[in-house]
């Protein structure tokens, strides 16, 4: 997920990270926005400690000696993405074997660190409306195939979310 640079200290954009956790790969980045990508990293998903171990350390490594302003997590689901619920940032009721119900957002918020969730699908609409094809445009929807097929939409600038899991 890039997360949209909202913080400025002594002019200068803070350093965000952001990590796309897909069904079959991650991909974790530092930077200061899409045309400042000062680390990156790929690798498979595997089991859910290797997977979020991988993406502690290199968050660890990239951002030493500052500490990043934020972590934006963009993840296959279903997610839980009620801020009241007991389960908030918990990939629910995958399908994907040894995911049910794994809380994404504590190992990532234990790097001392502001940390958002929101669904792969959404994250990359909101990309799209904040730097690509959907730039100026109130709303959109982005659809994708892959390793599932899915959708996310945002009206006036944000994510559309819904009763459950948003993702259409």
């Amino acid at each position: 997920m890039i997360v949209p640079v909202s913080h400025y200290h002594t002019g200068m954009a803070s350093l965000v990270g952001g990590l796309e956790a897909g069904g079959s790969k991650c991909v974790c980045a530092v930077g200061t926005g899409p045309g400042d990508v000062r680390a990156e990293a790929r690798f498979a998903t595997t089991t859910l400690e290797q997977t979020l171990g991988r993406a502690v350390e290199f968050f660890t490594e990239a951002a030493a000696p500052a500490p990043l302003a934020a972590i934006g997590i963009a993840s296959f689901g279903p997610l839980d993405l009620d801020p009241r619920s007991a389960t908030f940032g918990f990939i629910t009721t995958t399908p994907k074997a040894g995911w049910r119900d794994v809380d994404l957002v504590t190992p990532l918020a234990a790097l001392g660190t502001a940390v958002a969730i929101d669904t792969d699908v959404n994250a990359a609409a909101l990309a799209e409306h904040r730097w690509g094809a959907a730039r100026g445009v109130g709303s959109a929807v982005y659809v994708t195939v892959g390793s599932g097929i899915g959708g996310g939409a945002v009206i006036d600038g944000r994510p559309v979310h819904g009763l459950v899991h948003p993702e259409m």
